[in-house]
């Protein structure tokens, strides 16, 4: 029986999150979101796409999708291989098994095939992380790390802690080792996905990533924190947080959609729905009733900044869900 013990503890924060990520669950599950073709595939494009954004890929969710559909895109060819690996690991994952270095070491092969010299290999030298020039971390020496993570795996494997806490502990775990000399971040958030699938297996379709994306600089925060003061339950709490937001996010999406569709006829205008998010639906629902709104009066009806509503105008129009027709001041939108 390993007798590695990660350094975190159980609050009531974490408690309450846990029932609280139970009883969305059951929600999500009622509204057979998880179950919808084109639902899961816009999350598992939301979840690459954000993953490797962390990472400072330049590709937007279209370019991913036209990339999973086997299109062309004109991207740097590091950022297309780094997308087409990871939809390749993401459709082996459900092969995979959470405890097995094997399957770990198949995942970073996968990951990051033609990225870096040696993938799927363990490294054989000392690495540091740095947000600039500045270090923020210093994993442990090379010489530990083999000792590290089979204690790590072999925890995994023996641990009765619930799922959503288990995968959170070794997410920060696993950052904290920093096992491979690259692509250590997406394959700590591809090992989470993982072992959370392995309980719930549409957990595997969830876009977490989505949500750490848009809190990057909190993500990483978090982890210095947690660094410091050698106990992860802060980064257990933020990343159960953000399970809960996600959920909440497509259960939304998800009502917003139904709504939409109601007022709209054909397979074209569902598939539209699915693909927005719910303020994005809440903004097309609006132009639909006036077709003339400007950003400045979204912005006041939705009580948000006007530069937030252009950047959700200009992803509606990336997604073809509105166009805009005649000039910026005496022009209107159609709602596609």
């Amino acid at each position: 029986m390993s007798r590695y013990q990660p350094p975190f503890s159980i609050t009531p924060a974490i408690l309450n999150l846990v029932i609280e990520v139970g009883e969305l669950l059951g929600h999500w599950a009622a509204t057979s979101g998880y179950s919808s073709p084109l639902l899961r595939k816009e999350n598992r494009i939301r979840t690459i796409q954000a993953s490797l954004a962390i990472e400072h890929n330049s590709l937007s969710t279209e370019q991913v999708t036209a990339i999973m559909e086997g299109k062309r895109v004109l991207a740097p060819a590091k950022d297309i291989q780094e997308v087409r690996n990871a939809i390749l690991a993401y459709e082996a994952l459900p092969g995979w098994k959470s405890h097995s270095l094997n399957d770990l070491l198949k995942g970073h092969s996968l990951l990051m095939r033609g990225l870096v010299d040696n993938p799927g290999v363990l490294r054989s030298g000392d690495v540091g992380v740095y947000r600039g020039t500045k270090l923020v971390h210093m994993a442990p020496p090379a010489s530990q790390v083999s000792r590290l993570m089979n204690e790590l795996l072999a925890w995994r494997s023996e641990t009765d802690l619930h799922p959503l806490v288990a995968s959170s502990v070794f997410h920060y775990e696993f950052e904290f080792i920093h096992p491979f000399t690259d692509g250590n971040g997406r394959m700590g958030r591809l090992w989470q996905t993982l072992i959370l699938s392995e309980w719930r297996a549409e957990l595997a379709w969830l876009p977490v990533e989505t949500l750490i994306h848009h809190q990057q600089e909190s993500y990483y925060q978090v982890l210095g924190a947690c660094d410091r003061v050698s106990d992860c339950t802060a980064f257990v709490e933020f990343i159960l947080k953000n399970i809960v937001a996600a959920l909440q996010e497509n259960i939304q999406s998800r009502s917003a959609a139904g709504n939409v569709s109601e007022e709209m006829s054909g397979e074209v205008s569902e598939q539209i729905a699915f693909y927005l998010t719910k303020t994005e639906s809440l903004i097309r629902k609006l132009l639909q009733q006036n077709a003339s709104l400007t950003a400045n009066e979204l912005a006041a009806e939705l009580e948000m900044s006007p530069r937030t509503v252009e950047r959700h105008l200009k992803k509606l129009q990336e997604k073809k869900a509105i166009c805009r027709i005649g000039a910026t001041k005496n022009g209107h939108w159609q709602v596609l």
